[in-house]
């Protein structure tokens, strides 16, 4: 296949890139680099199905020639981002998805939108399927990424419902890998960043928030099987396996034999208390599951920082 992968430079996107490319198809890797890195792709671009466009989707978007699938991964994610940069966040929620949306309905392409596990918001069920509509502050620091995200799946169903698109929407939870940025104020990377330099683990709240953490290349081979798959509506990619923060902080430290002490701060606002994947609808569509560990996943990401 030709497959458009909007946020190409990206933390996922940069994965998602090298799999598709891995298994064949072509790929046109589409942006801006507001949080996207070219280091993360610069080992692609000797290959002749590769190619790069600097580009914000959030404004009209054109790709010349046949396309047969386009992925919407572009948008900033991180904890980091919401305060710093929110109108963006939103734009590319909003205007980016329906600007990609017109591309893939334009060349007749099958659309897939990376959503988030944060339209769930701090639930009230647990763990969440798909059919949960979510508890979100939609006015709260979060509530700009939560929304776009919110804006972008209705968007999606109404381009598939009114203009007959075919759509997929995926709905990812915590993921973790190499090519994370240092900076971006998640648990994961901030953990490891701080054990690896010897400086306090930063545990906001008392640690008791949980999370599921996904290895990327189980994140990615999912997204790769919803793709290839015929369901339309949304489906959770995560690990199932819900840890607390501080069991988290106690597997970075014993991954990286850090001597680092765990330093307590206040909870940021809108937290989430619990997140945790119900994947049985990935697992009867398609047999997915995730295969990595949390030590191994850990280990292989802090090799990566060691040696960024």
């Amino acid at each position: 296949m030709r497959v458009v992968v909007t946020g190409g430079a990206g933390f996922l996107g940069s994965h998602l890139c090298k799999a598709l490319l891995a298994r064949g198809d072509e790929v046109v890797a589409i942006d801006n680099l507001l949080t996207g890195s070219l280091r993360n792709i610069e080992s692609l671009f000797g290959n002749a199905r590769f190619t790069f466009q600097r580009h914000n989707v959030s404004t009209y978007v054109h790709v010349s020639g046949e396309v047969d699938a386009v992925l919407h991964f572009a948008s900033p994610a991180s904890p980091a981002d919401f305060e710093r940069i929110p109108i963006p966040i939103l734009k590319v929620g909003s205007l980016g998805t329906h600007h990609t949306l017109g591309l893939a309905k334009d060349k007749g392409a099958r659309y897939l939108l990376a959503s988030t596990s944060e339209v769930y918001g701090d639930p009230l069920v647990h763990p969440q399927p798909e059919t949960y509509w979510g508890n979100v502050n939609p006015i709260g620091p979060r509530g700009v990424y939560d929304e776009a995200k919110r804006f972008a799946e209705a968007m999606t169903m109404a381009y598939h419902r009114h203009h007959a698109v075919d759509v997929r929407i995926v709905r990812i939870f915590n993921t973790f890998g190499p090519s994370m940025r240092p900076d971006d104020g998640r648990a994961v990377s901030n953990f490891l960043v701080q054990a690896l330099a010897g400086k306090p683990i930063t545990v906001y709240g008392d640690g008791s928030q949980t999370r599921s953490f996904c290895y990327v290349d189980d994140e990615v081979r999912g997204f790769l099987a919803l793709l290839d798959s015929d369901y339309v509506g949304p489906v959770n990619i995560g690990n199932p396996n819900e840890y607390t923060i501080l069991e988290l902080a106690e597997v970075v430290l014993a991954v990286t034999g850090s001597p680092s002490p765990v330093e307590f701060r206040p909870l940021p606002v809108d937290d989430p208390a619990q997140r945790r994947p119900d994947i049985s609808l990935a697992q009867s569509l398609f047999s997915w599951k995730p295969e990595v560990d949390l030590h191994t996943g850990l280990a292989r990401t802090a090799e990566y920082f060691r040696s960024a």
